[in-house]
């Protein structure tokens, strides 16, 4: 059986995502403020819907000493987390917006599909 096409993501390598749900989701300090975890995005796994974020959803994994590791033991590092689950950072309000596309006139005349931002109209892709 052939691999599924993947649908079209609305996250690319690169872009400063905020975690939405699970164990880094938002929560309110004191003064009842939103405190959102972000992180880059390292990888993008289209066929799975998921993507590695820097800093985000951080496992422990046991490792056999090696040579490059001559230890071994247990290190920490990020898992993949689902891309239902994160949202794309406002360049202007620093908050969780949505995505939307558009054309604009790009090099040479051409017209250029590029994402923007709904929350400020900012565009992501330079």
């Amino acid at each position: 059986m052939q691999a599924k096409r993947p649908n079209k993501l609305h996250i690319k390598k690169g872009d400063t995502v905020i975690v939405m749900r699970g164990k880094d989701a938002p929560t309110r300090d004191k003064d009842g403020k939103m405190v959102y975890t972000k992180g880059r995005v390292i990888r993008v796994f289209p066929t799975e819907q998921r993507a590695l974020v820097e800093g985000v959803n951080m496992v422990k994994k046991h490792s056999r000493p090696t040579q490059d590791n001559p230890q071994g033991g247990i290190i920490e590092q990020e898992a993949p987390i689902h891309l239902s689950n994160l949202m794309v950072e406002d360049p202007k309000s620093k908050e969780p917006t949505r995505i939307g596309y558009r054309t604009v006139e790009g090099k040479g005349g051409k017209q250029q599909k590029v994402r923007y931002a709904k929350k400020s109209g900012e565009v992501l892709d330079k």
